[in-house]
């Protein structure tokens, strides 16, 4: 008999609709097997070993998934599937191989070979803890970096690995497990090549435009794929406009609105390593006439243009998360209204603003409501024109919110 995770009553009804999660206070009690029988005691006093797959029950019984054990994290079972352990343990490489193949095949409905994308977004695609980009460089390579963000992903290493050699047959993989996330499951951070070693930096197309990742040293997994369709439809909107491109990392927002014919284009971040990289990726698209890469804290440059009456047809505000966790939703609230504010006084008749959002927290309903008023204190009017998020390489799993957590807003403004 596997150990079985009881949940307390009513803690069930997120986990039935979807939620793969349970926390550690959710948990009732735990059934598991000893020499002496089954034995029932509270998670703290249990044998269960961590990394151990468990079935979790409703209070009254019903069977509700199977997942990994760790009471090391808050997230004491990250659910792997909704069958019995026995299923998923029979065959774990098999069972691995299956889900790879699952989100393979739904990215290929979206993206063709050449593309760069997200091949696997963690709970979203099932194998909770497990990110995995896929890079084609410019000579058709296919890299990938991987993440093992939980216990329950670093469990099955082998087999994940498996699978992604198996059916991708990549030209090199990179560990990229060099997030904090890792400590709170107890686990070691660490980053490098698995298997051959390859180079680091390598070019990828995106929309036409020829773009410098950094695999081992960019950010997070080395560049942000999530927002590829949506660079594609603002780069429609830049024909003979005047851009602003904020908070720019690799100026992929600006480079693209270059290749829609922008007349003049200002990428603006406040680091310089960010900088370094946007001034090659001028250079490889030959945008050195039209594009500019500036080194500054965008709250200041913001005030700056304002003050001296600067003014942009086409203003884009893609920053990283102010807040990541609900106690800073409020500190948040106040750095999107400021820049959002500026950004609309700064904006010609009618000009357009992209404004964006990546923090789950920081929802739907807080960031429309935080244009609006920005609008009002700015006294302007703003017409939104589209709401776009992630891509398809991101899908969004009912149930669990956490998967959809970007917004992206094209305004009007007048």
């Amino acid at each position: 008999m596997f150990p079985r995770v009881f949940l307390k009553p009513k803690e069930d009804m997120e986990v039935a609709q979807g939620f793969p999660w349970v926390f550690d206070n959710e948990i009732d009690y735990v059934k598991f097997e000893q020499k002496n029988g089954v034995n029932k005691s509270s998670l703290e006093e249990c044998k269960v070993q961590d990394g151990q797959v468990v079935e979790v029950f409703a209070n009254a019984g019903g069977f509700l998934g199977s997942g990994v054990i760790n009471r090391k994290s808050k997230i004491t079972v990250r659910l792997i599937g909704r069958e019995h352990a026995d299923k998923i343990t029979q065959d774990t490489f098999a069972y691995y191989e299956e889900k790879i193949q699952n989100a393979y095949d739904l990215r290929k409905l979206y993206y063709d070979i050449k593309d760069s994308y997200r091949l696997v977004y963690g709970e979203a695609d099932f194998i909770p803890g497990l990110i995995v980009e896929r890079y084609c460089d410019i000579k058709k390579n296919v890299y990938l970096v991987v993440q093992f963000l939980s216990l329950s992903a670093e469990v099955f290493r082998k087999e994940i690995l498996s699978a992604l050699t198996k059916i991708i047959h990549p030209y090199g993989i990179y560990e990229r497990d060099d997030a904090g996330v890792r400590e709170k499951e107890g686990l070691q951070e660490k980053s490098c090549w698995l298997g051959e070693v390859r180079q680091e930096i390598i070019t990828i197309k995106e929309n036409d435009v020829l773009l410098e990742v950094d695999l081992a040293h960019g950010q997070k997994t080395g560049y942000f794929l999530d927002q590829k369709f949506n660079r594609a439809q603002v780069a429609k909107l830049a024909q003979g406009k005047r851009v602003l491109d904020t908070f720019t990392h690799t100026g992929s927002f600006g480079l693209n609105c270059f290749k829609g014919g922008a007349k003049e284009v200002i990428s603006v971040d406040l680091s310089q390593e960010a900088i370094d990289v946007v001034n090659k990726n001028i250079k490889l698209n030959g945008a050195e006439k039209k594009m500019t890469a500036v080194c500054a804290d965008v709250f200041d440059l913001l005030k700056d243009y304002e003050a001296k009456s600067e003014k942009f047809d086409l203003i884009i505000l893609d920053p990283p998360a102010f807040t990541k966790n609900a106690k800073n939703i409020q500190k948040a609230y106040g750095g999107y209204k400021e820049i959002n504010l500026r950004a609309m006084r700064l904006l010609n008749l009618n000009g357009i603003l992209v404004t964006c959002s990546c923090s789950y927290f920081f929802d739907s309903q807080r960031f429309y409501g935080m244009l609006m008023k920005a609008a009002e204190d700015s006294k302007k009017k703003v017409q939104i024109l589209a709401k776009y998020g992630a891509g398809p390489d991101h899908p969004v799993l009912e149930g669990y919110p956490k998967s959809e957590y970007l917004k992206c807003a094209v305004c009007r403004v007048i």
